[in-house]
């Protein structure tokens, strides 16, 4: 099987997959050859750059301007569908970093920095979390853009947000190429059949390689079974803090209108069943103070009417009626409200108290729903319970089992990824998510709304075929300094990781390498990684697949340090007890017994008394030495959460966290 890649080069071409003057780039894949070559230009008169994917050597087919043809089809004509030409549905995918909410949330007119954004802890943390919804109107047509998370733990949001559109700007970085969310991402939009355009951003970065991420961006469309169709991609070369496009890296506009164009000229319109029974599918849950819960989707049939009568089916034999008593569209960034919405556009509706994601809005007499959402399972759980440390009550404003419970499972409505499991105990309940960050998240939302509780070490789920367990496994990609990627290599096969790939990354001596490791493997190597490379380091992971069981792996060679007694901890005490180890406290913390109050610098745990007062007795005539104290590790939520082990816990407050021994599972200690 050969594939060949024609370019025709011409003024005014599309994009340059490979650069002329390199030489041609064979690769082995699927067993068969690879071939990408330049031919010469046959016709001057061709606008723009022709693409040709051969699966076979027998099967020609003439070349086309995108992935998806806009024009109606044949089978769309027989069952009386029809495409709307007014209304673009896109969203913007990639990997974690690459610019998607920058490069597409702006317009000419209105720039702010990370708009959509809006979030706390997105600000805080420069990474997109939850979907988003806006809208722009682009000569006459109006182009509705969901932005969505680059970060794979939230992988969830994306799968589901697909269901909307038509299309996606697939954001790859122009020096780093395709990452591992990238992979995801894209892979979940071939699965949809959705129209593709790359967009190469960054391209102002020094480093940038146009060519060689647009030859690895291709290769991976191959390597993910695209159609024809798809591999003939669009590309854009963008830089999006200075919302500049265009159509080759060395000629970008002065804004963002050859994206624009390609989006109109790329993705097609909804395909929309306009005279058909009324059928809308909630595809995101918001809720507000005033209007309660409010249900975002994409109209598939129909047209929906404010103060209408619906009917809300989970599937054919379980629905309920309900009544739309506000109805929005989205413009610019705010929603706007409407008087009714016809099929393909997208809208939020407010009225029907209890809609969960899922669920089909449909017409009261005729409705049927649609199919559901799915998701990929969970890979990591947590336990959760009520705190029961001696400051219990101090910080919180809901402490209580009943007010976790109710939490935990309200988080369930809008947030499809996570599971919630009651655990061993009436007071202890086990969530479970995409990963470490995913859970992490719901932590620190909780902890902001005024909840106390504790948590315990993160867990893999494990599955069990024909007796044998088989284990989740993560493909890691890390960015290291040469000078650092010997520790790095030896952190990562400690930890059973398996290297398949290394290459260098630009002209900034980096070198990205690539592992498979198993999931618990992960669990608590991103600080242990920064701590080899000095902080230099970029550690991406994306879920693979189950393997099987990989055996026992130490993921910490440290004990703990941990407080004997309950008081305030003092500079006498501190400065003897900082030669064991590092401190997380100073002085003038509260501590209570059982409480981790630092690393000790061999393996097991020690106690140690970090309240001691020096006695008043002990007064000599000589000039008293200073006290010098090392500064305390400054650990965050997710930096004690990597940190603990089987027998440890963190207790999260509104105002603090704190590790501590669990005393159902003390251990004997030195």
């Amino acid at each position: 099987m050969e594939m060949a890649i024609n370019i025709r080069s011409s003024s005014s071409s599309s994009f340059s997959l490979i650069n002329p003057k390199t030489p041609l780039l064979t690769k082995q894949l699927f067993g068969s050859s690879f071939t990408l070559s330049s031919f010469p230009n046959t016709s001057k008169t061709t606008p723009t750059s022709s693409l040709r994917c051969r699966r076979s050597p027998f099967s020609f087919h003439s070349p086309i301007k995108c992935s998806v043809s806009t024009e109606t089809s044949t089978t769309e004509k027989k069952s009386q569908l029809m495409r709307r030409g007014d209304i673009r549905n896109i969203a913007i995918v990639a990997h974690v970093d690459h610019g998607k909410t920058t490069l597409v949330f702006r317009d000419n007119q209105f720039v702010q920095e990370r708009i959509m954004d809006s979030n706390d802890i997105e600000r805080e943390r420069g990474i997109t979390i939850l979907s988003k919804n806006t809208s722009i109107t682009y000569k006459d047509t109006k182009i509705n853009i969901i932005d969505t998370p680059g970060h794979s733990d939230f992988g969830g949001e994306v799968e589901r947000i697909l269901n909307m559109v038509e299309g996606v700007l697939l954001v790859v970085d122009s020096v780093e190429g395709p990452m591992p969310q990238t992979r995801f991402v894209l892979k979940k939009a071939l699965e949809f059949g959705h129209a593709v355009v790359v967009v190469v951003n960054k391209i102002d970065r020094p480093s940038a390689r146009p060519d060689f991420v647009i030859n690895s961006t291709f290769e991976l469309f191959i390597e993910l079974n695209a159609t024809d169709e798809q591999c003939d991609f669009q590309s854009i070369y963008a830089s999006g803090i200075k919302g500049k496009a265009g159509l080759s890296p060395d000629d970008l506009a002065e804004d963002l209108g050859p994206l624009f164009e390609a989006i109109m000229r790329c993705i097609p319109g909804p395909c929309i069943d306009k005279d058909g029974a009324l059928q809308m599918l909630a595809t995101n849950i918001e809720y507000d103070e005033h209007k309660g819960r409010i249900a975002i989707g994409r109209l598939h049939a129909g047209v929906l009417q404010k103060g209408m009568d619906v009917r809300v089916c989970t599937s054919e034999d379980s629905c309920r009626f309900g009544k739309v008593s506000e109805l929005f569209v989205y413009e610019k960034f705010i929603r706007v409200p409407a008087t009714k919405v016809e099929a393909g556009d997208i809208c939020a509706v407010c009225g029907i108290e209890d809609i969960q994601i899922g669920e089909t809005i449909a017409d009261k007499a005729f409705g049927k729903p649609l199919p559901s959402i799915r998701v990929e399972e969970p890979t990591v759980k947590m336990a959760f319970s009520i705190n029961t440390s001696p400051f219990v009550g101090r910080e919180g404003k809901y402490v209580t089992s009943r007010n976790l419970r109710d939490r935990l499972y309200r988080e369930l409505e809008r947030n499809l990824a996570m599971k919630v499991e009651d655990g061993e105990t009436a007071d202890t309940f086990v969530v479970s998510g995409r990963g470490t960050l995913h859970i992490t998240i719901l932590i620190e939302n909780m902890r902001r709304e005024g909840y106390e509780f504790m948590v315990g070490p993160p867990k893999v789920i494990n599955k069990k075929v024909d007796d044998k367990v088989l284990e989740p496994y993560e493909i890691a990609t890390v960015e290291v300094p040469e000078e650092h990627m010997g520790a790095v290599v030896e952190l990562l096969g400690r930890r059973r990781g398996q290297m398949f790939d290394m290459q260098g990354v630009g002209s900034e001596g980096t070198t990205l390498l690539k592992y498979k490791i198993p999931t618990r493997g992960l669990l608590g190597l991103r600080n242990a990684i920064l701590t080899a490379s000095r902080g230099t380091a970029i550690l991406n992971t994306i879920f693979d697949s189950y393997g099987p069981w990989a055996g026992d792996i130490i993921t910490r060679d440290q004990g703990s340090l941990v407080a004997f007694e309950d008081g305030t901890s003092t500079s006498y005490a501190l400065a003897s007890s900082q030669d064991r180890g590092q401190m997380f406290i100073g002085p003038g913390a509260g501590v209570y017994k059982g409480q981790i109050v630092g690393i000790h610098q061999r393996t097991g745990d020690l106690s140690l008394n970090v309240c001691k007062k020096k006695a008043a007795t002990n007064v000599r005539s000589n000039k008293e030495q200073t006290v010098v104290l090392d500064t305390p590790l400054d650990y965050s939520l997710d930096d004690c959460i990597e940190y603990i082990q089987e027998d440890e816990l963190v207790e999260v407050t509104p105002s603090s966290i704190r590790m501590c021994k669990n005393p159902k599972l003390a251990k004997k200690t030195r």
